[in-house]
């Protein structure tokens, strides 16, 4: 299985790609000929044969000594589902949905695996979300089951931080899923062809300090990635690197007695089965 990371290494602040070895980032660059891995999905790469290069030339950096950034840090689009699990519409009220419910994030509210994720200094309500997000690979519009995994390139954990107040200020959720440094994103991209088709049959689970809060199976997805990728794109063109984010099962902290928030010190982390943890220590805005 490939593991593709983008980071910072020690004393550099130009963004590398790498791939991810045992407790190092081989350096892929120079192999690829890109750090951008919008632009590389778009080229349709041979990732072991990209491996392989890298490994016979590229550089190598510790994992514990280097930045993880989001893999897509600037997506055109991200595109999010709400209520995508039975459970989870039941614990907040909703019916079971017959249409997904669609937001939008901003790529200012993406932060990289082990970066801070920011509760912000108007709530105290910041919530937990453990999410599958799918990296688009190509140009699409009108796609059908036959051909809708064609258009993804691979998937990472995204962890999809609410400020539930804000969330319930408006009939939109919008301003409450767009705080700066809110939707944790990484720590790599696994390739499509690394996992089940639409990454269907995968345990998620999120944890806040150890202790297990949300853990289902990605085969509980209302509208599985197949489906969602026809809906979407019945309106939208997709791009490559555009994401689209699954939505979380039941277990959020809002709906628990008493509600449990994110605080300053807390650690969340993301599981989900063949593609790794994602791992935030939450702080105060400054």
């Amino acid at each position: 299985m490939q593991r593709i990371a983008l980071f910072l290494a020690p004393g550099n602040n130009q963004p590398r790609l790498g791939f991810v070895e045992a407790d190092q980032l081989i350096d892929l660059g120079a192999a690829a000929g890109t750090n951008d891995l919008t632009a590389l999905i778009g080229s349709g790469p041979d990732w072991n044969a990209l491996a392989g290069k890298a490994r016979a030339s590229g550089a190598r950096v510790p994992v514990a000594s280097a930045k993880f950034l989001p893999p897509v840090p600037d997506p055109r689009k991200i595109i999010c589902l709400g209520l995508n699990y039975a459970d989870h519409a039941k614990e907040g009220g909703h019916a079971r949905p017959e249409y997904p419910s669609i937001f939008l994030r901003v790529p200012t509210s993406l932060v990289g695996h082990g970066q801070g994720l920011v509760r912000p200094r108007v709530s105290d309500k910041l919530d937990y979300e453990a999410e599958l997000v799918l990296v688009v690979s190509k140009r699409a519009r009108h796609l059908t089951p036959a051909n809708a995994l064609d258009a993804v390139a691979g998937y990472s954990c995204f962890n999809d931080g609410s400020l539930r107040d804000y969330q319930r200020k408006t009939n939109q959720w919008t301003i409450g899923k767009n705080f700066d440094a809110t939707g944790a994103f990484g720590p790599w991209f696994v390739p499509a062809a690394d996992l089940p088709p639409g990454a269907v049959g995968l345990k998620i689970e999120s944890r806040l300090n150890g202790e297990v809060m949300q853990s289902d199976n990605t085969s509980n997805m209302l509208f599985p990635v197949v489906e969602t990728l026809c809906l979407v794109t019945e309106a939208i063109t997709l791009e490559p690197g555009d994401l689209i984010v699954m939505g979380t099962p039941s277990g959020v902290g809002y709906a628990r007695k008493p509600p449990v928030w994110m605080k300053a010190g807390d650690k969340i982390e993301i599981e989900i089965e063949g593609i790794g943890v994602l791992s935030n220590p939450v702080v105060d805005e400054e």
